[in-house]
């Protein structure tokens, strides 16, 4: 069944899913895990959106079975067969509102294909027009491309990249739809109706309407077509009428353009775009935070190092007198302030040690243990978050 895989579908597939996962890891690594709650978020929000419509289908749609629509279903049973599916999906019929189309998706491990009422009435005259339709959704099911969309989704935005990967996908299921199609011509006629309407196709001239993939090769066409996750439909019928026809190439400058477009998925358009870059200001909102905290927490960690000969002269000098020392100076540690900006001041009646830095306060606190000795406990002062500490600031223990 290879021969129904278009060549740079797997290449791509790769591509964008190791892409995926590396970005992930980006983001979860670079917020600290904070990544991982927005993923469970999303699986929630999945978990809401895709039920509302699984209960649309099966509350408003006519479920093909041996007894309810059953030419339909022969269909649909034969072109499983055809595609060696073992695990059948549950098929379903759905009001088209004028609208061709059909679409896959599945919930919770269950498999859907749902054919739209108006694709099922046009093709009422072609012998295997439905069954194109059929096997196109099959495909998607058959490859999975409804799993592993979530880690790939990252890379998913990149331009080039990520459409070519769409329709390559597209050109994959087409090739599906033509294995279980009667012939390539029903096959490039199904596909033909998508532009001609539902009752003109009957009549359409597939030689001339193939002949048009030659307009492709301009700039705007070719532009257009590398931002998009389908093909042209006059390409996608080529193709399917010849497996091996050689597509007329891009124009070249099309690519310099398309690169600086990244791709907006089936939203398209300004739209899309805006979606976008709504996702990457939330992640910025995310990732831009953790970061700043990460840095002052490196800081802070220098701080502390730094600070361990002070508080060891305080604990040696408490430990050998049994009073406070009065000042710093007193206990032997140098009170200036250093060339990167931190300094150390002490209350000479707790001992408490405060270091400034230019990040915040660290404020350390002695307290004496069953043996006599000192122990510091570690906390934030004044600029310095409670998040900003290191796993370090909890307590050490001087002799």
């Amino acid at each position: 069944m290879n021969e129904l895989v278009y060549p740079r579908e797997r290449t791509l597939g790769t591509i964008t899913l190791v892409l995926g996962l590396l970005a992930w890891l980006g983001l979860i690594v670079g917020t600290f895990g904070g990544a991982l709650i927005g993923l469970a978020i999303g699986f929630v929000l999945y978990l809401f959106i895709q039920s509302t419509l699984i209960a649309h289908i099966k509350g408003n749609g006519v479920e093909l079975s041996e007894t309810q629509f059953p030419d339909l279903y022969a269909q649909f049973i034969s072109c499983c067969d055809q595609l060696q599916i073992k695990t059948r999906p549950q098929a379903y019929i759905l009001n088209g509102n004028g609208g061709l189309n059909a679409f896959a998706t599945k919930f919770l491990g269950t498999q859907y294909v749902v054919l739209m009422s108006d694709v099922v009435d046009a093709m009422d005259e072609h012998t295997d027009g439905v069954r194109f339709y059929i096997g196109h959704e099959l495909g998607h099911l058959r490859m999975k491309h409804l799993t592993g969309h979530l880690l790939r989704w990252p890379a998913l935005w990149l331009p080039l990249l990520s459409a070519a990967y769409s329709r390559a996908r597209e050109s994959t299921c087409d090739l599906h739809g033509l294995a279980c199609s009667g012939s390539p011509e029903g096959a490039a006629r199904a596909l033909a109706a998508l532009s001609a309407g539902s009752e003109r196709w009957k009549n359409l001239d597939v030689p001339a309407y193939l002949s048009q993939i030659n307009h492709s090769s301009g700039f705007w066409m070719s532009f257009h077509e590398l931002t998009a996750g389908y093909p042209w439909l006059t390409k996608r019928a080529a193709r399917v009428m010849d497996t091996k026809e050689s597509m007329p190439k891009r124009n070249g400058f099309a690519y310099l353009l398309a690169v600086f477009v990244p791709y907006a998925g089936r939203l398209g358009g300004g739209f899309g775009f805006l979606i976008m870059i709504y996702i990457i200001v939330v992640l910025a909102a995310v990732a831009i935070p953790a970061y700043q905290d990460y840095t002052v927490r490196a800081k802070v960690s220098a701080a502390i190092v730094n600070s361990q000969s002070a508080r060891d002269s305080l604990a040696h000098y408490y430990e050998s007198n049994q009073v406070v020392p009065e000042s710093l100076g007193v206990a032997g540690v140098d009170s200036t302030q250093f060339s990167d900006g931190t300094s150390w001041s002490i209350d000479s009646e707790n001992m408490v040690l405060t270091v400034s830095t230019k990040q915040g306060e660290l404020i350390f606190t002695p307290s004496v243990d069953s043996e006599g000795g000192i122990i510091w406990s570690c906390r934030n002062g004044e600029g310095l978050k409670q998040r900003q500490l290191p796993p370090s600031c909890r307590g050490t223990r001087n002799q």
